[in-house]
């Protein structure tokens, strides 16, 4: 655990251009101690004492603002950023070196007792405010837009934005996807984009049907 510990602080001083020390990550870093806790949540639970591995969840939840089922399997070197209102359900499935940013929900959409959270595969970012729903795939090097609802399988290295989530692209030549998540497609723009130049086409227009007169 402390090997795993170690793995978690250099991975978030190596990435986060706001970390000044490895010492104010371990100190000063929620989502840090969300997963620290967590893993000790996790062994609690495997090892079958499950209400104090529920408590210590709770406990966790008070202290740092993020929610993770202590049956959710977390990979290593995973990030939370910021962290606050993170909720992660009891079959989530979270592989290394993802980053998962505040608000994040990977929820189930099924009430019988089955696989029914996502899986997250290797270097998935997903950004804030997103919810991943169901027991779905997100391929590894995916990236989740902020605010996307995602409800179907995301391929490996895709980019899916929108409510509901749709898919805008790829990014197989990226070799990292640690805390990149700002060069995401902005739909919103593109069509208020597409409506000046439209603007700019009517008044090219209309001045013209003035010089007619």
């Amino acid at each position: 655990m402390l090997n795993e510990l170690r793995e978690d602080v250099n991975a978030l001083y190596r990435d986060d251009p706001a970390a000044r020390s490895r010492t104010e990550v371990l100190l000063a870093y929620q989502g840090l101690h969300a997963i620290f806790l967590h893993r000790i949540a996790h062994r609690l639970w495997r090892s079958g004492a499950r209400l104090l591995a529920r408590i210590l969840s709770n406990v966790n939840r008070f202290l740092t603002g993020v929610e993770i089922h202590p049956a959710a399997r977390l990979g290593r070197r995973v990030a939370i950023d910021h962290g606050a209102g993170v909720v992660i359900g009891e079959t989530a499935q979270v592989g290394d070196d993802c980053v998962i940013y505040q608000g994040v929900t990977l929820g189930g959409v099924d009430l019988r007792p089955v696989k029914r959270h996502p899986t997250l595969g290797r270097k998935v970012v997903v950004g804030a405010g997103a919810k991943v729903l169901g027991a779905i795939t997100v391929g590894d090097g995916a990236r989740i837009g902020a605010n996307a609802v995602v409800v179907n399988d995301v391929p490996p290295g895709a980019i899916a934005i929108g409510v509901p989530a749709r898919l805008a692209g790829t990014r197989e030549k990226q070799a990292r996807l640690h805390f990149d998540h700002y060069n995401l497609p902005d739909p919103l723009r593109r069509h208020l984009e597409a409506l000046d130049r439209r603007l700019g086409e009517l008044e090219e227009e209309l001045k013209g049907l003035k010089g007619d007169r």
